[in-house]
C-alpha cells in the first residue's frame, strides 16, 4: 500500500470521525433541548384531572366502554368517508347514543360517578343522538358540525375526569 493511499485513508478516517463527533455533540443537544422542552411542557400539563375510584373489574368494564367509543368514532368515520349515512347513523345511535348511555348505567351504579360526569356522559349521549338525526340528510356541512359536538363532549369529559382503581 502506497505511503500517499494510507495518507489518505488516515485523512478521511480523522474527518469521519470529526464528523461524528459534530454530529453526536448536536444529536446529544437536540436531546437535551427536547428533554428540556418536556419538562417545561409536563410542567403546563400536569394531570389535574378528578379521580373516579372504581374496583378492578368496574375499571376495566370502563376502561373497555371507552375504548369501544373510541373504535366507533373511527368506524363511523370510515362510514361517512365511504358515504355509508345508515351505517354511519345505525353506530352512531347504538354505540354512542342513549341506548349505550343507559346500557352502560345499568351494568355501573350511578353512585360510583359523580354528577357532573353523568352530566358530561348525558351530554355526550345527547350530542350523538343529534348527530344520528342529522347524518340521513347526507349532508356534510350540517353532519361535520354535530361530529364535532360528539368530540367536544368526548375530550370535555376526558379533560376534567380519569378513572383510578379503588386502594
Amino acid at each position: 500500500m502506497s505511503r500517499l493511499y494510507r495518507g489518505r485513508q488516515i485523512i478521511l478516517g480523522r474527518v469521519a470521525l470529526g464528523v461524528l463527533c459534530v454530529a453526536v455533540s448536536a444529536s446529544c443537544s437536540e436531546v437535551e433541548r427536547r428533554h428540556d422542552e418536556q419538562q417545561s411542557i409536563s410542567s403546563l400539563t400536569s394531570d389535574s384531572r378528578h379521580p373516579i375510584p372504581l374496583s378492578p373489574s368496574a375499571e376495566k368494564e370502563h376502561r373497555a366502554v371507552m375504548l369501544q367509543h373510541l373504535e366507533t368514532i373511527q368506524v363511523i368515520v370510515n362510514a361517512l368517508v365511504d358515504e355509508d349515512y345508515e351505517l354511519a347513523r345505525g353506530l352512531t345511535e347504538l354505540h354512542l347514543g342513549f341506548f349505550m348511555h343507559r346500557l352502560a348505567k345499568a351494568s355501573q351504579p350511578s353512585e360510583n360517578f359523580p354528577p357532573a360526569y353523568q352530566e358530561l356522559a348525558a351530554a355526550h349521549n345527547a350530542a350523538a343522538e343529534e348527530l344520528a338525526r342529522i347524518i340521513p340528510t347526507r349532508d356534510m356541512k350540517q353532519i361535520l358540525p354535530q361530529f364535532n359536538n360528539v368530540l367536544k363532549a368526548c375530550v370535555a369529559c376526558h379533560l376534567e375526569y380519569t378513572v383510578r382503581e379503588q386502594s
